[in-house]
């Protein structure tokens, strides 16, 4: 959807129009949560219910590093103990890609499994996800079923146990995955999908690195500001996202520097979890729809690309969500009611990038290249204008620009002295063109 040829004026009416008008219909779609279990020990409850619900054989998917570390064992030894039967798949990775969902769904089918317990990060319960919708309709591709109710079956239950605070895939309707032949992201939205049950067990947090909790962090807080200034908020959204961010403020820094904080690591997850809860019914935004593409073409975390976008599509978007940032700011105590909006809003800005500096986020995309940021402005406007409520609209130059704020710095000291003058660069260039060039491979 190519908008740039439509004034702006008419261009954002239109779409702002447009969704508002799916946000309203979207708002009678029911959606269910999860029952949650809260607390150290939450897991192993978690165990002792699913073995009561009489399944013959339970597919626990999870990734390598949980189960060397033994945090499966709470839950495992509870299955065990209720008599029901599991089998582990433990290759998931970071973005699981289509491939790796396929090694799934046949494990699946092989061990004859009916039911799931997802055990990791939102790449676990994402992929756990995508195989429980797809076994129930063998019929279609996971390519088939990217977008809104592809899949005409009820997706197989799922339970879910995260192991980071971050992506709040426990109560979501979404599963995203990786399709690394069309570097991009797939995201399949089925409300069926949510997780009949989650367990917020902190216990599982405390050995999760700084890096990995600043980033799963930033990304649960961007869950929860994208759902409240976007313009399918409500009063529920409302008060989740709200939650969410004073939770933030208030644990991340302490869940990040002193990891084994209990206390810390578990309101960090019931701010993954409200957070999430928020933005299943109001949505993303501009934020998510570019991390999107990096993570599509660069393998960039998530959570790390969201923070490191986050602070400028705020700046952008200031203008008209000035009153929903001054809002946010109160909660975050970064200041105080009495203060004018346009201050507290400018105060959340600044403790957003104060909150990301104090964690170690980094403030450009070490990968990023100036040849790709066209196609990449491009990708992320087509994901956010035909699906997300976006409050202020770019054009393609305007995410031209946003994405060109965090290319890495020029190379200084060694790094520049040791990089081919401009005559050999163009020496080089010149010799490439006159190669015959490769005809590369194609499939459908």
């Amino acid at each position: 959807m190519n908008l740039d040829f439509i004034p702006a004026s008419t261009r954002a009416a239109g779409l702002g129009a447009m969704m508002k008008g799916a946000g309203k219909l979207l708002r009678f779609i029911p959606i269910s949560q999860p029952t949650l279990l809260v607390g150290p020990g939450a897991s192993g409850r978690l165990g002792q219910a699913v073995a009561g619900f009489g399944h013959l054989k339970i597919l626990v998917v999870t990734d390598a590093v949980i189960a060397k570390l033994g945090l499966l064992k709470d839950l495992t030894d509870a299955l065990t103990a209720g008599g029901a039967a599991y089998v582990v798949f433990d290759e998931i990775t970071p973005d699981a890609p289509i491939p790796l969902i396929e090694r799934g769904i046949a494990f699946y089918r092989e061990h004859g499994c009916d039911a799931i317990v997802a055990v990791g990060g939102g790449s676990s319960i994402d992929a756990s996800k995508a195989i429980a919708v797809s076994i129930a309709n063998p019929k279609k591709s996971l390519r088939s079923l990217a977008g809104y109710f592809k899949g005409l079956n009820t997706p197989m239950p799922v339970y879910a146990v995260p192991t980071t605070a971050g992506t709040g895939s426990e109560v979501t309707v979404a599963a995203v995955i990786a399709d690394p032949e069309r570097q991009s992201k797939l995201v399949i939205v089925d409300p069926r999908m949510v997780p009949k049950m989650a367990a917020l067990d902190p216990s599982l947090c405390t050995g999760l690195p700084p890096h990995i909790t600043a980033a799963t962090g930033i990304d649960a807080l961007t869950h929860a500001v994208e759902s409240f200034v976007g313009n399918w908020a409500t009063p529920y959204t409302d008060s989740m996202a709200l939650t969410a961010v004073g939770l933030i403020f208030d644990n991340l820094r302490t869940a990040c520097h002193q990891g084994s904080d209990l206390q810390a690591r578990e309101k960090m997850l019931l701010a993954s979890t409200y957070a999430g809860i928020a933005f299943t019914r109001a949505n993303v935004g501009y934020v998510h729809a570019i991390a999107h593409q990096f993570g599509g073409r660069y393998h960039t975390p998530h959570g790390l690309a969201n923070a490191i976008m986050l602070p400028h599509v705020l700046r952008f978007s200031l203008p008209d969500i000035t009153d929903r940032l001054a809002a946010l700011a109160v909660r975050a105590r970064l200041g105080d009611e009495g203060e004018s909006e346009d201050v507290l809003a400018q105060k959340f800005i600044d403790g957003v990038v104060a909150l990301e500096r104090d964690l170690g986020i980094p403030t450009h995309l070490a990968s990023l290249q100036e040849a790709d940021i066209p196609a990449l402005a491009k990708a992320a406007l087509h994901e956010a204008h035909t699906g997300y409520p976006v409050p202020r609209y770019l054009t393609q130059q305007d995410c031209e620009d946003l994405i060109r704020l965090v290319l890495p710095p020029p190379a200084t000291g060694r790094a520049a002295r040791n990089a081919p003058a401009p005559a050999a660069k163009a020496a080089a260039k010149k010799k490439t063109a006159t190669r015959k060039p490769r005809v590369a491979k194609t499939s459908n």
